[in-house]
């Protein structure tokens, strides 16, 4: 019993610990960008935000969620030349909905948690490219035109 009692006071120590340290950085970690922005700093720490993109040349930036959430829209951005988006989800959730016209270039991981990066059915070859590089740790990253949960708001209320 004392080994059990043992190994469950560490888990504990250890996630509050992680909440602990997500509360610090949420103070020296402040999100940068808008919804005209070209370049994005999003940090989502024990919190949630939700942008809609008009940027008119956007060449990307960074995301985190830790114990927190991004909806990020980029439907009406336009891509700029080597655009990259570096994505972080750290017991916490990401999803970006881009514009069917986009390609999508992914080297996302994940670990104990999921990266699902849907791209355009149709993709031509110098259509403009989204460089996607990151990881999931215990959370989530959804990318792409449709996402896992646009099924549930398509269906007729009951």
């Amino acid at each position: 019993m004392r080994p059990i009692r043992a190994a469950a006071l560490t888990t504990l120590g250890g996630f509050l610990g992680l909440i602990a340290a997500a509360a610090i950085a949420k103070r020296a970690v402040p999100s940068r960008g808008d919804e005209e922005s070209d370049e994005l700093a999003l940090a989502a720490i024990l919190d949630g935000i939700e942008l809609k993109s008009r940027a008119r040349a956007f060449r990307g930036g960074s995301v985190l969620a830790w114990f927190g959430g991004v909806d990020l829209d980029l439907s009406e951005a336009t891509l700029a030349a080597d655009a990259r988006l570096s994505v972080h989800a750290l017991f916490g959730g990401v999803s970006i909905r881009v514009p069917a016209g986009w390609r999508l270039d992914s080297s996302l991981k994940a670990l104990a948690g999921g990266a699902d990066v849907r791209a355009a059915e149709t993709e031509s070859p110098d259509a403009p490219t989204l460089t996607l590089d990151g990881f999931a740790v215990f959370g989530g990253v959804a990318v792409g035109t449709r996402l896992p949960n646009d099924d549930d708001e398509e269906q007729p209320a009951t």
